[in-house]
């Protein structure tokens, strides 16, 4: 059984009952463990000898020590103190100490977390019941997929889940944070659905001849039609499709969160990519553009964070753009209360927005 620490995952309500994002699966090697902090616990995270993924609490339970400064040895994770090697069940299978082949005192267990490797990533489920055979990491689209490119960017953000994921999500501050990158400001009316889910937030912008900053040079060289959707999946998750012609071409930012503490997250973005012969091109300048743009990101939502700080808690005042908002908040907020009072219902919401 698990403690009780007085961390943000025994905080967070019915939020720690997902899977996040630890780390990618090319960060972890098979020679030594390494360390992360999800929802305000840290974890170590290795693999056996078989190279299949474990998840740890990061602490021997002998001496205290990280496990994460430790080894693998034999298959085992090996603390860097006093040798205690443990199985990836967590299971201590030896204890120096007591002499070769001597099998370990019963009952001393690691606090061992979920693991699955899928799409590139390690993800490890934090709740205190273990997942049921329904609930699986978030699927990142188009990873290893033939026709497409891929890429991951790994990025650590000074603020909390939901404005992040409110940022991915929200057209209007494109023109400003990310003017002359991403979108100009084009003073046009762009009629907007917004569906509420039980477990998303579903937007689509009715503006076929939008595009983005390097659109008609590498992108939509033929001018087809644009169908952009911005996409928000509980509890940390968001994919901005733009596609063009019959699935002609198209470029998705697929983002999934995971937070270390209150306004500490770390943000893996897949980057993928279909331009036909023009792959080769978007995998020499799509990295170096995209970084530029998250990096505008990082910096607003530190200045946003900045004056949560200055000023204590947000008093946000909505207008008919931010009514995605207002469902993604009302998700997470129910989910954070441990799902106390009625869930937010279903809702769609046809509005509009200038850009």
């Amino acid at each position: 059984m698990s403690e009780r620490r007085d961390n943000m995952r025994n905080r967070c309500g019915l939020l720690n009952e997902h899977w996040y994002a630890a780390c990618l699966a090319e960060e972890l090697g098979r020679g030594r463990p390494i360390a992360r902090v999800v929802l305000g616990e840290r974890l170590v995270l290795w693999r056996d000898g078989a190279g299949r993924a474990s998840a740890n609490l990061d602490r021997c339970l002998h001496r205290n020590a990280l496990l994460s400064e430790g080894k693998v040895i034999d298959g085992c994770l090996a603390c860097p103190y006093h040798g205690w090697m443990y199985e990836r069940s967590g299971r201590c299978a030896h204890v120096p100490s007591m002499g070769p082949g001597s099998r370990a005192p019963d009952g001393l267990q690691l606090e061992t977390f979920p693991t699955r490797e899928q799409d590139g990533l390690i993800w490890v489920w934090m709740g205190h019941a273990p997942p049921t055979d329904d609930e699986a990491p978030f699927p990142m689209p188009h990873w290893d997929e033939p026709g497409w490119g891929a890429y991951y960017m790994k990025t650590r953000f000074h603020n909390d889940v939901t404005n992040l994921v409110e940022n991915y999500m929200d057209v209007p501050h494109t023109v400003f944070v990310h003017s002359k990158w991403f979108r100009n400001a084009s003073r046009r009316r762009v009629p907007t659905t917004v569906e509420r889910t039980r477990d998303s937030v579903l937007v689509t912008y009715h503006a076929p001849d939008d595009e983005i900053g390097f659109t008609k040079r590498v992108l939509n060289p033929k001018n087809l039609p644009l169908v952009h959707t911005d996409k928000f999946y509980m509890p940390n998750n968001t994919r901005v499709d733009y596609v063009w012609g019959d699935e002609e071409r198209a470029f998705v930012i697929t983002s999934t969160c995971t937070p270390m503490s209150e306004d500490d997250t770390w943000v893996y973005t897949l980057i993928s990519y279909k331009l036909g012969a023009a792959n080769l091109l978007g995998q020499r300048f799509l990295p170096w553009y995209t970084r530029r743009v998250i990096q505008q990101d990082v910096d607003i939502m530190d200045i946003q964070r900045r004056a949560f700080r200055a000023h204590g808690e947000p008093r946000f005042h909505e207008t008919e753009a931010d009514r995605l908002h207002v469902h993604i908040e009302a998700l997470r907020a129910w989910e954070q209360s441990g799902g106390e009072g009625p869930r937010p219902e279903p809702v769609v919401e046809e509005i509009e927005m200038w850009i």
